[in-house]
């Protein structure tokens, strides 16, 4: 395993590299416990002077024509894009992704999402008529955005892309555990056209930077993706300059399989489904319900399909699952693994000790839980790691109540006969449901109901949350 060091020597703002003044952050390669890296701890100074940069610049670029903009972003994906290699492997050295798939979606679906947004300039109605009314939709000015580690390059393209494309600028803090794209994304952004102050950078950790961007006067938005904790604090502080705040939180999602799916085609997406990234995914489904007549049956090809699933080094082509993002991170994941078989569920694959042959690292064996009581903690709470719960139920109303039955609302999905799986589809209280395995869609909004967040990402519907509404009576 080879570990390269990027050292990050300041924050970007108005174009160019500050140093920081308050010492520095370590970024730990989570799957050798090396330091790869190191950032700058920023202060609330640090985010003044990235506000001002960024208010600055905002006047020129809300002028430029919604056309030129999206010029600009093609550039900026392009760029992404011809730097692929080295972005893929620096997001598996600071968080642990595995190689493949740090290519694809860490770097390939990034640039798919920032094409699918610039080409919504041509027609996305800016202005419309309503009677005597000219309806303007304008930049809302600068954005404050924070992201966590899990996806450091989808999770910022996903908020850079729209605000831009409406005008805004902005002011981006990393997750202090995954910040190294954080600087290739301000550079190749500058490369491709982003004028000086409209992208800013600021280092450091949620306390300190993060609670200064959420609080200052002249940041008008918030857009937030993370824990359902840090959203709401992050509410709790904006709301004291009441800026407009969108949140993409946690989420529970479950795999609902239906008497009439295609077993084995079922448990095996479903199985991708909770152990992709490691189980690192707000979007997983870590729940797979199951009609109880059927569950031995889940059970044994969710067993066989799991062992697919191997761990290992990350930046080994064979390796499907890499370490957890880091080790106060496996801790909390062996946590809710120990407390999953102290509440009674069966074990029936993986557990707490250590994979075979990784005594280092911040490893985790997949882990199978079946016969999981639906109000357990690891039936309700967002275990984040590669940890899949089988809950039987005794009919489909049980079963969307069960996959009802938790705060979260982000994403789920159901297999079965089309017609009778999109009948159940539309029964569930989540912002994003999957039938039988339907592809991804960078125009379809992304987003959950209650302690999932609000506001929604791509397409139009993300380009929506960066604009204001004027109304013009003549």
């Amino acid at each position: 395993m080879t570990t390269s060091t990027h050292t990050v020597t300041g924050h970007w703002i108005g174009g160019e590299t500050l140093a920081g003044s308050a010492g520095t952050l370590p970024v730990v390669n989570p799957a050798t416990g090396d330091v790869v890296a190191e950032t700058p701890a920023g202060t609330a100074a640090d985010v003044d002077r990235a506000v001002a940069a960024a208010r600055a610049a905002f006047p020129d670029w809300a002028a430029t024509a919604p056309a030129q903009r999206a010029e600009v972003l093609r550039r900026l994906g392009a760029g992404l894009a011809a730097r692929q290699e080295e972005i893929a492997s620096m997001i598996t050295a600071e968080m642990g992704s595995p190689i493949g798939m740090s290519r694809t979606a860490q770097v390939a679906f990034p640039a798919a999402v920032i094409e699918s947004v610039a080409g919504l300039a041509d027609d996305f109605a800016w202005t419309e008529e309503v009677g005597n009314s000219l309806i303007v939709r304008e930049p809302i000015g600068v954005v404050g955005a924070i992201t966590p580690w899990n996806f450091p390059l989808q999770q910022i393209v996903s908020k850079l892309a729209p605000a831009l494309l409406a005008g805004n600028t902005m002011v981006f803090k990393p997750s202090e555990n995954a910040p190294l794209t954080a600087r290739i994304l301000a550079e190749v952004a500058a490369e491709a056209g982003v004028p000086a102050g409209v992208f800013n950078v600021v280092y450091g950790t949620g306390a300190v930077v993060g609670e200064a961007i959420s609080a200052h006067p002249d940041i008008d938005m918030i857009s937030f993706t993370g824990s359902t904790r840090a959203g709401r604090r992050i509410s709790e502080v904006a709301a004291q300059t009441v800026k407009r705040v969108t949140l993409e939180l946690g989420g529970k999602g479950a795999t609902i399989i239906l008497d009439d799916a295609d077993l084995p085609s079922a448990v095996t997406t479903g199985m991708l489904m909770a152990f992709a990234n490691g189980g690192q995914v707000c979007g997983a489904w870590p729940r797979m319900l199951v009609p109880a007549s059927r569950q031995d049956e889940v059970v044994a090809l969710a067993v066989e399909a799991a062992r697919q699933h191997t761990v290992g080094d990350p930046t080994d082509e064979t390796t499907r699952i890499g370490p957890m993002a880091s080790e106060a991170h496996r801790q909390k994941v062996l946590g809710y693994i120990e407390r999953g078989i102290a509440d009674g569920a069966r074990l029936v694959l993986g557990g707490p000790d250590r994979p075979a042959g990784l005594p280092n690292g911040a490893y985790v064996q997949p882990t199978i839980f079946a016969d999981v009581d639906p109000t357990s903690a690891i039936a309700q709470e967002e275990i984040f790691g590669p940890v899949l719960t089988i809950i039987p139920y005794a009919d489909e109303d049980e079963a969307v109540a069960i996959a009802n039955g938790t705060l979260y609302g982000l994403t789920s999905g159901v297999f079965g006969e089309p017609e009778h799986a999109l009948a159940v589809a539309r029964r569930l209280r989540v912002g994003q449901v999957d039938v039988n395995a339907g592809h991804w869609n960078p125009l379809a909004p992304f987003g959950g109901y209650r302690q999932s967040g609000n506001g929604r990402e791509f397409g139009r519907f993300g380009l929506e949350e960066f604009l204001e509404i004027k109304s013009i009576q003549r």
